[in-house]
């Protein structure tokens, strides 16, 4: 028999990635993003902008493995086989998508010297980092990402308020039923 919920190691690493890559989508785009590369506070911001990069990965990576080796309850249904497909698609979307920025980011990191520059005292920052191929996916990938936990919040209120399934109960902190 399938788990009613999510168990308490998944809940706590769902919710810890969720806030983690929403602070980082908002200091990407309303922080880093603005700040010139001249600026001498963007070492400190790329620091920890690469370091909670780095978490969300090997999270995102840990709640993969963990998925795979525990019981998982049904997927939620709306009780429309297209929605329920999409809601699949969604969540593998949101997985994917967090892997790529990453992936990215990654790419860009090394591309642009910042190990050194940023952890090392190596060097100064390049002017510009639209000038690297991974920052460009970097930018598109994010605002996907973007995309789809709007909507993947959309559909949880969906559940929760107008289906009415206690949806959220599934992915909260508490015992299971088997």
């Amino acid at each position: 028999m399938k788990p009613s919920k999510y168990n308490n190691i998944q809940v706590a690493l769902h919710w810890v990635v969720a806030l983690l890559v929403l602070f980082m989508l908002i200091m990407g785009t309303f922080v880093l993003a603005q700040t010139p590369n001249s600026d001498p506070s963007k070492l400190a911001g790329l620091r920890g902008h690469m370091v909670f990069g780095g978490v969300i990965l090997l999270l995102t990576l840990v709640r993969l493995v963990w998925r795979r080796m525990s019981a998982q309850p049904d997927h939620a249904e709306t009780g429309n086989a297209l929605l329920d497909r999409l809601g699949i698609a969604a969540h593998f979307g949101l997985n994917l998508l967090t892997l790529l920025v990453a992936a990215s980011g990654i790419g860009l990191a090394f591309q642009a010297g910042l190990p050194g520059i940023v952890f090392g005292g190596q060097g100064t920052l390049p002017p510009d980092f639209w000038a690297y191929t991974p920052r460009i996916a970097h930018g598109v990938l994010t605002k996907l990402l973007a995309a789809l936990i709007v909507l993947h919040v959309v559909g949880a209120l969906y559940h929760q308020f107008i289906i009415k399934d206690r949806l959220f109960a599934r992915i909260w902190f508490g015992k299971r039923d088997m």
